[in-house]
């Protein structure tokens, strides 16, 4: 059974969620406030987090980036009808999904399975795919090199995952943004740039015999596979 954290300081509505979510076969955690919600996090380590944005103490974005700072778990943001600042700001920020209140509790849970779905897809028969000496295992979400595992951040580690699921095949920024940081994202595509960048500085053990991460002026990102 998956677990899902529930974040939302209205008693009412977390009790509703739960009931729901349980009803549907998943462990339900309730937290009540920012901080509660940090501890939990770290201690319950969830399948899922529902994320109220107002919060009591921390607001819900300063938790999502506490999360994706650490985690590529899943995370569905609670806004409500007149918060789309708010809104815009977590999905920029790596929330997965969103839900405006008032809401209808079987729609929650119907998000929830969906977005669970997509983490877990695995879009290739193997799970696990070998480049030389670098091991990508797609169901655990792990890259090793010479047996050593390398570390990404979860933004990185989802843009590097999606161009080894397509290698020798060119994306524009545009269209890793939409992969990747998904369409309503907001910000600049120097953000493909940048975590480009930092996934280099990750793989320069690399072999250049085996694999490189190549730019193709004028035409955008290919990872090259031999």
């Amino acid at each position: 059974m998956k677990k899902i954290l529930v974040v939302e300081d209205e008693i009412a509505i977390s009790k509703v969620l739960k009931a729901y979510l349980t009803k549907a076969n998943y462990l339900v955690e309730q937290a009540f406030t920012g901080e509660e919600a940090i501890e939990k996090f770290k201690a319950y380590s969830p399948s899922l987090v529902i994320l109220d944005i107002m919060l009591p103490g921390m607001n819900g974005c300063s938790i999502l980036s506490f999360i994706r700072e650490r985690s590529s778990c899943p995370v569905i943001m609670l806004t409500a009808l007149g918060q789309i600042k708010q809104k815009l700001n977590g999905l920029s920020q790596g929330a997965d999904d969103y839900i405006t209140k008032p809401f209808i509790a079987d729609e929650v849970v119907a998000r929830v399975d969906a977005v669970l779905r997509r983490s877990t897809q695995i879009m290739e028969d193997k799970e696990t795919k070998y480049y030389g000496s670098l091991k990508i295992n797609f169901k655990a979400h792990t890259v090793c090199l010479h047996g050593i595992e390398l570390l990404f951040i979860p933004r990185d580690l989802a843009l590097f995952l999606f161009l080894v699921q397509h290698p020798n095949q060119t994306f524009t920024r545009e269209q890793l943004l939409d992969q990747v940081w998904g369409m309503d994202y907001e910000g600049s595509d120097r953000a493909v740039d940048l975590a480009i960048k930092r996934i280099r500085k990750t793989l320069k053990n690399w072999p250049p015999s085996e694999g490189e991460l190549k730019t193709l002026r004028g035409l955008g990102y290919q990872l090259g596979v031999y």
